[in-house]
């Protein structure tokens, strides 16, 4: 049976995902743009949407991987369902923010 935490509830998996998706969150919008390019110095061309990117990406982390992680804990048992809930909650804004860097780094000017 699946535990089923409130929103926003502290837990393990909030705390991985939280530090998952704030790191990786504040390099994901240059990403794309730099393999694309070939070119290291656009990870830190917008340094203001990188640090938008840190809050937005840790803030929605911290939601997705308290939410997740309780609920596959009977999986895979109470410590790595939180971590592997947390990993996928970390990396799902992620994705996303990386997304759309790949969308920006894509269209033609």
């Amino acid at each position: 049976m699946t535990s089923k935490p409130t929103l926003g509830q502290a837990n393990l998996a909030a705390l991985i995902a939280v530090v998952i998706g704030s790191i990786l969150g504040l390099f994901a919008l240059g990403l794309i743009p730099a393999i694309v390019a070939r070119e290291p110095r656009f990870l830190a061309v917008a340094p203001t949407m990188n640090i938008i990117s840190f809050f937005i990406c840790g803030g929605v982390a911290w939601f997705l991987g308290g939410q997740i992680g309780p609920r596959i804990h009977s999986l895979f048992g109470p410590k790595n369902g939180h971590i592997i809930g947390g990993i996928i909650g970390g990396l799902i804004p992620v994705i996303g923010v990386a997304a759309f860097g790949w969308y920006l780094a894509t269209q033609p000017a």
